[in-house]
């Protein structure tokens, strides 16, 4: 089932994004290049519906237990709307984020909450109704994670469709089939879109599908990890997911110093430190893949690993965040203002 599910998924996916090509071109929703962007003529930004229909025909068709999964249909129904607009019209980024917010309280008050972590010594830690902010907080990080690391053909529906890959084989592991089955028809659905956004790309995801994508992946990693991992649970998920991570913690970090608004787009994220290091638009994607693929190696190792083998991937991978970060100039370029209030010399 799960390999037809993923095929049937892709093929539909591949077969509605020339509509919605289509579609975003009569109605206007389109991105037009400007300074920060690396695109040089206007794109449809649509291709997240696509994605979007793809895949709950696919829910439609593979999944009979609707009520677990409905404040799941619910949220998504909110993040795709807000999307679609904001594609369409450009909302205000508070806006942006009032649709998220209500797509994470639909969930968690459906029953979808990281109601606890299991820790080495301190084993699990309950969160009571900690809960509820601790996942609300989790899937707009996520959420916005990828929605922020969306600045390259291919990039963001390749790292979420790697993200995928590694939450369907651990929920595989686990023996959690309703996750493994969810994201195996998300991943369908976003290889399908990738078809069309690989660079050269005929078609963008738009918020509609950067926003549907972090949403879901947010709220699968609950179903499927969170409560199922018994060696550092809130550690396998931010491994599988560490490069928009790590992007979105730099860019916090630089709109602090530069004491500017969260929300004020920039031109130094992750891929375009790579473009002006000298690598191509292609290179700096397939690039941005590897790493991804070797966080998620991690994360699968890590599950299977001792209490001191999964301290030692941890280690390793803190370095080869460090060496990201001294390789890209992100400390050199973009956080000299930060060094200097610490009073820090390189």
């Amino acid at each position: 089932m799960i390999i037809f599910s993923l095929l049937l998924t892709f093929i539909m996916s591949i077969m509605i994004t020339p509509f919605i090509i289509k579609l975003a071109k009569r109605i206007g929703a389109t991105d037009a290049p400007d300074e920060r962007k690396v695109h040089v003529k206007v794109m449809p930004r649509l291709g997240g519906l696509g994605i979007y229909i793809a895949f709950l025909v696919g829910v439609l068709i593979f999944i009979d237990d609707y009520e677990s999964i409905a404040p799941i249909l619910i949220g998504s129904f909110i993040i795709v709307l807000t999307g679609f607009i904001d594609d369409l019209y450009t909302i205000t980024p508070k806006v942006k984020l009032s649709g998220q917010l209500l797509a994470a309280i639909v969930t968690v008050i459906g029953g979808v909450k990281i109601n606890y972590v299991t820790i080495p010594i301190f084993d699990r830690i309950e969160f009571g109704f900690w809960a509820i902010p601790v996942t609300v907080i989790w899937i707009i990080a996520i959420t916005n994670a990828i929605n922020l690391i969306d600045g390259l053909d291919g990039l963001a529906a390749g790292i979420s469709s790697i993200a995928l890959i590694t939450i369907s084989i651990l929920s595989i592991t686990m023996d959690n089939p309703l996750t493994a089955l969810l994201g195996t028809l998300l991943l369908g659905s976003t290889l399908g879109f990738l078809v069309y956004n690989f660079h050269p790309a005929k078609i963008f995801m738009g918020d509609t599908g950067s926003l549907l994508l972090g949403y879901l992946i947010s709220t699968f990693s609950i179903m499927g990890l969170f409560k199922n991992v018994t060696i550092l649970s809130l550690i396998i998920p931010v491994i599988i997911l560490a490069v928009p991570i790590i992007d979105t913690f730099f860019a916090i970090i630089r709109r602090w110093v530069n004491k500017k608004p969260l929300s004020a787009p920039d031109k130094m994220h992750l891929h375009h430190r790579l473009i002006h290091l000298g690598y191509s638009h292609k290179q700096t994607v397939l690039l941005i893949y590897l790493l991804s693929i070797l966080f998620s190696i991690a994360a699968i190792l890590f599950t299977k690993a001792t209490v001191w083998g999964s301290i030692l991937i941890v280690v390793i991978l803190l370095i080869i965040v460090e060496a990201i970060v001294e390789i890209t100039g992100l400390i050199n370029e973009n956080y000299r203002p930060l060094l200097t209030m610490l009073n820090l010399k390189k």
